[in-house]
């Protein structure tokens, strides 16, 4: 195993984190799969090989970096976000830039949200809340953020 390997593994643990942080009061896991990529280019910090992972193409995660790197969201808008090939609707970005929400009607809801140097993704389940994934993910980014990252 490479020390890439090892390192990419090592993110992998915050997909674990990212659920637990959406669990409810009762315990129940809102968000079933999600991903860390970077801002710049859309690198895969986490792998797909993870049970839970959300496995991006490279041109998904490629587009949803330039997006969030340029901070105009309009690809967004027009042409709706791109997860394991299905299309989301877009529904709205934070005023800060920095955190969107998109939903599949019958395929559940995405949120997203950038640090200084990635962006965490996670997929709220069909029929579940939404609002527990995005605070799993608010944690998680801005801890990212408390690195430094």
């Amino acid at each position: 195993m490479t020390k890439g390997q090892v390192l990419l593994q090592s993110w992998d643990a915050f997909i674990d984190n990212l659920i637990a942080h959406s669990r409810d009061a009762r315990g129940f896991e809102h968000m079933d799969k999600a991903c860390i990529i970077g801002l710049d280019g859309g690198a895969k910090w986490t792998t797909d090989s993870h049970q839970k992972a959300l496995k991006l193409s490279l041109n998904e995660a490629s587009t949803i970096a330039k997006v969030f790197k340029r901070r105009d969201f309009t690809p967004f808008m027009d042409n709706g976000i791109y997860a394991e090939g299905v299309k989301y609707k877009y529904l709205q970005v934070d005023l800060d830039n920095k955190i969107v929400f998109a939903k599949k009607e019958g395929n559940g809801a995405l949120t997203l949200q950038r640090s200084k140097t990635a962006i965490v993704i996670a997929h709220t389940k069909e029929g579940s809340q939404q609002k527990f994934t995005n605070k799993a993910v608010r944690d998680i980014a801005e801890y990212l953020e408390s690195l430094g990252m």
